[in-house]
């Protein structure tokens, strides 16, 4: 029964008809669910763009890591004064690799130069103030790098104490002619050459991106010989075992540090910590939170559509009350008249909303096509999409959507008597 009504040729050129009679009131209702559906999609989109462009800034960054640097203590232990300054040593970083099994990757680190330091590279003629970090082959696990040429710092390196360095991209640009060979050249770093063995590229976008790529790194021990820093750590770079919180592992190697340099337990200021998984969470909340929003809006503005679309049948029913009246009279079942309005509100709908489907995802692949002509100046916008998922679920909500629209003109339909609406002017 329902499959003959939906492909009854009269009953379409009914609704072609009826929708016809009044083509601005049609128009404007159909334009509610458009707006509703292509506010919903554009913001979707929008959002998924914003979220994509902070997650590409981070690279392939380890999310699962935890950065940790010495203070000033703020109390007072064992014979200690408080406000005393402390540096972390090579023997710290080998108790945690053998007393805390849950790390995964920890890697020291040296830095020097970088902004305001003067410059501090020289080749040749040219000269450039960048980022010095003495690291660990362990430090390009947790926080990636493309090598353009060349290779990574490895532990030959360190176990030798090797002078040689990777350089970024821009530290290239600034300082070799274009297209000149990089690897196997010397660059003097504030008094010492050392040999170029890898250039590289971040993977991050933006700010991050810049300082990435005007940085050099040399092996960590390297750094510790050349530059007198004896057994001393900057700060460490941490990361935990699979299906181990960071936190777990960022509060035993805080105890342990403050163990070994004699630090009050309760001492919170001595040591600093910078937790990425505890951000990386509270930013997908936040994108989770705004994608809750954006739902409710949209919901919100195609419900108003909706709301439109159920008046206009409302009108449309008290219109052909007669008809209706004469249809019941010649044995028109309450299913029959209920799916000829239903019908109806599920075509406007429907239309409407699959040109508001269209509009939107014209609109956010324009705007993907004209970021990706920008490439790393696109900053924290990328890829805005519309999700495979989402476009089927909008598709379901308009089908939805229809039929409530026309249920209650369908009920006022289906109660119309006969004889009331024979006389009905």
């Amino acid at each position: 029964m329902l499959f003959k009504i939906m492909i009854d040729r009269d009953k379409w050129q009914e609704i072609f008809q009826a929708l016809r009679k009044n083509k601005g009131r049609t128009f404007l209702t159909a334009f509610g669910v458009f707006w509703g559906i292509f506010m919903l999609l554009v913001m979707l989109g929008a959002g998924q763009g914003l979220e994509n462009g902070v997650t590409q800034g981070f690279g392939d960054f380890a999310t699962n890591s935890v950065f940790i640097w010495p203070q000033r203590t703020s109390m007072a232990y064992k014979g200690f004064d408080r406000d005393r300054s402390f540096n972390f040593k090579d023997g710290d970083v080998e108790a945690m690799r053998k007393t805390i099994p849950e790390i995964q990757y920890l890697a020291p680190r040296l830095t020097g130069g970088g902004y305001g330091s003067g410059d501090n590279v020289v080749r040749g003629e040219r000269t450039g103030n960048y980022s010095i970090n003495g690291d660990h082959p362990d430090f390009f696990l947790i926080d990636p790098v493309d090598i353009l040429e060349g290779r990574f710092i490895n532990e030959m390196d360190i176990r030798d104490r090797r002078k040689v360095i990777i350089i970024g991209k821009r530290v290239y640009e600034e300082l070799f002619e274009k297209d000149e060979e990089c690897i196997g050249e010397y660059i003097r770093i504030q008094g010492i050459y050392f040999k170029v063995v890898g250039l590289f590229k971040s993977k991050k976008t933006g700010e991050n991106a810049m300082q990435d790529n005007e940085a050099i790194f040399m092996p960590f021990t390297t750094m510790q010989r050349a530059y007198n820093f004896g057994d001393n750590v900057g700060f460490l770079s941490v990361t935990s075992i699979d299906e181990v919180p960071v936190s777990i592992v960022q509060e035993k190697v805080i105890d342990l540090l403050k163990s070994r340099h004699h630090i009050n337990p309760a001492d919170d200021l001595a040591i600093g910590s910078f937790n990425v998984e505890k951000e990386f969470k509270q930013m997908k909340g936040l994108f989770f939170g705004i994608d809750l929003l954006i739902w409710i809006v949209g919901i919100g503005t195609l419900l108003a559509g909706v709301i439109g679309v159920s008046n206009i049948m409302l009108v449309i029913v008290k219109e052909r009350t007669k008809e209706i009246g004469i249809q019941r009279a010649l044995g028109a079942t309450p299913m029959h008249i209920t799916m000829q309005i239903i019908n109806e509100s599920i075509f406007l709908t429907s239309i409407a909303g699959y040109i508001g489907l269209v509009f939107g995802v014209l609109v956010i692949e324009g705007v993907d096509y004209m970021i990706s002509q920008q490439g790393d100046d696109a900053g924290f916008f990328m890829n805005p999409e519309i999700d495979f998922r989402i476009a089927i679920t909008a598709l379901v909500i308009l089908i939805f959507s229809g039929v409530i629209a026309g249920m209650i003109p369908a009920r006022r339909a289906i109660n119309v008597k006969p004889i009331e609406a024979l006389r009905t002017e």
